[in-house]
């Protein structure tokens, strides 16, 4: 009744303006028109183009109708995708400003930090379902459907999930307070964040559970292997080792430009399990403890990039005739798994690994904007006008990451399906954004060789 009422008001309005049309039209042709054919002519003109007007205006009323009809259902299908997109873009700009705004050369200059919370834990308990429970042992796990208290329940039910606070007596509320004792020791970071230092111990818990690690290692390794894993990335300040070298920072003089930040997150780690009320290793006797502490900080110091080699070498050489009761190539392998644990991002499906790219270049391009601001060496593939996402991820998914989880693979063949397979993938689709990438620069250089061509004629 409704769509009705429109074309009779459509029509009426027509008629209207076609009887104005007429009437202007004979008045024209009694003042200057002679020719009564032409008059007729001319009137016919008029109301057909009045007509087609109006008809044109209701096609495309339909039309984009139609058009906002499909594009509220795609929003609808796409809309978390967006969400989560907008949202992290909102993120790392409020980051980026805060990270300009901070000076590098002041560490845990907030004390308070450091001090545990002496109540009880005030982080809500994230009853976690039998899904997320599932799903939390997958490499596919999607990590930033989380808010940090449900992040800090999850890491809680890990440690209870494989019954290292029952095999060690942990006290429960001392697990709570180091977590949340943790979580305000890392920085607001794109990247280097609580969020990662989450992403990467569930990608070892994962990995435990997926290789049945618990079946090969003692419960003490689980225990090191877990907890350098939530250790591995505190107080990072968004600058890696080679701004630190290079700008002289005060930890590339207290630790003497030997990974200056790898021991700094130790020796935070240590701080914060030197407090009573955080210290989840206190049942342990001084024996056990040196024995922890040193595992820890093996594990943490395999995380700097510039031992990649020489500890993938090592691990090569012992992974053909490799021995679960020889404590070197357990060490060895312990500390490969941390390593392919920190930069596991794109073994994650598509939607879950990008987002983790995006923060990692936004991170590289805010220390080199502020190396050329400070005259100091800037690495190419952290400049950002020299560094593509296709170019930064190609090389490094071909030459770190597939080679070390392949020699990894050997020891555990179940991990081929579920992370090696997805790295091949996330390669392939890069070098196919590649090579797009490069035939739109062929394409705009010849537009500009060609306007050049055209000024000098």
């Amino acid at each position: 009744m409704k769509c009705f009422r429109r074309v009779q008001c459509c029509r009426y309005s027509t008629e209207r303006r076609v009887r104005v049309v007429f009437f202007l039209c004979v008045t024209q042709h009694h003042l200057f028109l002679p020719d009564k054919e032409e008059l007729f002519q001319n009137v016919l003109t008029q109301v057909a183009e009045q007509f087609s007007r109006a008809f044109k205006i209701n096609e495309l009323k339909t039309e984009v109708t139609n058009r906002l009809a499909m594009l509220e259902k795609r929003v609808e299908l796409e809309g978390m995708k967006v969400v989560e997109i907008e949202k992290c873009r909102s993120d790392i700009k409020k980051l980026r400003e805060e990270m300009a705004s901070r000076n590098n050369n002041h560490f845990l200059d907030d004390n308070k930090k450091l001090t545990p919370r002496r109540d009880v834990p005030s982080y809500p308990k994230y009853h976690l379902s039998q899904e997320t429970v599932e799903a939390l042992r997958q490499p596919t796990f999607d990590v930033w459907q989380w808010e940090p208290n449900e992040m800090l329940s999850c890491l809680e039910h890990m440690y209870h999930d494989l019954d290292l606070v029952k095999d060690f007596n942990m006290n429960p509320i001392t697990l709570k307070r180091w977590l949340l004792c943790i979580h305000d020791n890392y920085r607001m970071n794109p990247f280097h964040n609580f969020r990662h230092c989450f992403c990467v111990t569930q990608m070892m818990y994962s990995m435990i559970c997926l290789c049945s690690l618990q079946e090969t290692f003692t419960q003490v390794d689980i225990l090191i292997l877990m907890t350098a894993a939530v250790c591995h990335d505190l107080d990072h300040p968004g600058y890696n080792n080679m701004y630190q070298i290079n700008a002289r920072t005060e930890l590339a003089v207290r630790y003497n430009d030997i990974s200056p930040l790898e021991n700094h997150h130790c020796a935070v780690a240590f701080q914060i399990f030197s407090q009573p009320d955080c210290n989840i290793f206190s049942t342990f006797d001084p024996e056990a403890f040196k024995q922890i502490r040193q595992g820890i900080i093996t594990l943490i110091l395999a995380t700097d990039m510039a031992r990649h080699g020489e500890i993938l070498d090592s691990f090569k050489h012992k992974v053909d005739s490799f021995d679960f009761t020889d404590e070197e190539h357990v060490t060895c392998l312990k500390m490969v798994l941390i390593k392919c644990c920190d930069i596991s991002n794109e073994v994650r499906p598509m939607e879950v690994a990008e987002p983790w790219a995006d923060c990692l270049l936004e991170e590289y391009f805010m220390q080199s904007d502020r190396e050329k601001a400070e005259g100091l060496p800037v690495a190419p593939f952290m400049d950002r006008e020299k560094v593509t996402k296709p170019t930064a991820q190609i090389g490094f998914i071909k030459f770190v990451l597939i080679p070390m989880f392949e020699t990894v693979m050997k020891l555990f063949p179940q991990i081929e399906d579920v992370m090696v397979q997805p790295l091949r993938e996330s390669r392939d689709r890069y070098e196919e954004l590649k090579q797009i990438d490069d035939a739109m620069n062929e394409v705009q250089k010849k537009k500009s060789e060609n306007l050049t061509m055209g000024k000098k004629k």
